[in-house]
This record gives structure tokens, C-alpha cells and sequence, in this order.
């Protein structure tokens, strides 16, 4: 093996000893860069490692209150960053286009009382009395 791939394989049994560093990334805190990088100048001894040695079993309820709360937070952040006007505008432009589908619709399902009757040629051996 290069030297390279040494060195990952060494920082792939780093981070199974430090489960902790996988909710770092997945929680978006950190990047794999990152944390190679340290993992490199720092060493595998170095105690800023110990915080995350072990990967908590269960959330905890107050992490999910939490997670909860920054999903609500977020919603509201981006309902606050829409513009109303612009909104409307394409909730307005939808209903006029719904208004002329359901237009159409009706008059191809008129009545078929209403619908015109096919005309047949008179018939030329008609008899008429006198």
C-alpha cells in the first residue's frame, strides 16, 4: 500500500474509536476535511478527542426538542423571506389558469340534448300526398 492509503485506513480506525465525529458530520458541524486534517497535525492522542469517544445511544428528549424546534425555526425564517406580493401574484395566475381549464371542460361536457344532432340527407324516395 501507498503511504496515502495508509493514512486513510489509519483515519478510518480513528473515527470507529470516535463514533462521536460521525454526528459531528451528519449534523453538519464539521467536514471529513476537517477532521482528517486535525486528525493529522494533532495526532490520535491529543485529549480534543475525548469528547467524542462515545456516540450518544439514544437522543435525548431535549435533543429532539431540539431538532424541533430548529425545523419550526427554519420554516419561519423562510416564510419570512418570501415575498407576499410575488406569492399572490402566482396564486392569482393559477386560478385564472384552473378557470379556463374548467372552462374548457364544460363545453366538451355539455349535455348531449344541447349537442348539435348529425344532419342526415334527406331521403330522395320520400313520398309525398297530393
Amino acid at each position: 500500500m501507498t503511504e496515502r492509503n495508509e493514512s486513510i485506513e489509519q483515519f478510518k480506525l480513528f473515527v470507529k474509536k470516535y463514533p462521536g465525529l460521525v454526528q459531528e458530520v451528519r449534523k453538519g458541524r464539521q467536514t471529513w476535511q476537517d477532521i482528517y486534517e486535525e486528525w493529522f497535525l494533532l495526532g490520535e492522542e491529543d485529549p480534543k478527542w475525548d469528547e467524542y469517544s462515545a456516540a450518544p445511544a439514544k437522543t435525548s428528549a431535549k435533543e429532539e426538542k431540539d431538532s424541533k424546534s430548529d425545523l419550526v425555526s427554519t420554516l419561519f425564517s423562510a416564510i419570512k423571506n418570501m415575498d407576499m406580493e410575488q406569492i399572490q401574484t402566482h396564486i392569482s395566475s393559477l386560478s385564472q389558469a384552473i378557470s379556463a381549464v374548467q372552462g374548457i371542460l364544460t363545453q366538451f361536457q355539455s349535455n348531449p340534448e344541447n349537442a348539435e344532432k348529425p344532419k342526415q340527407p334527406p331521403n330522395p324516395f320520400a313520398l309525398r300526398k297530393d
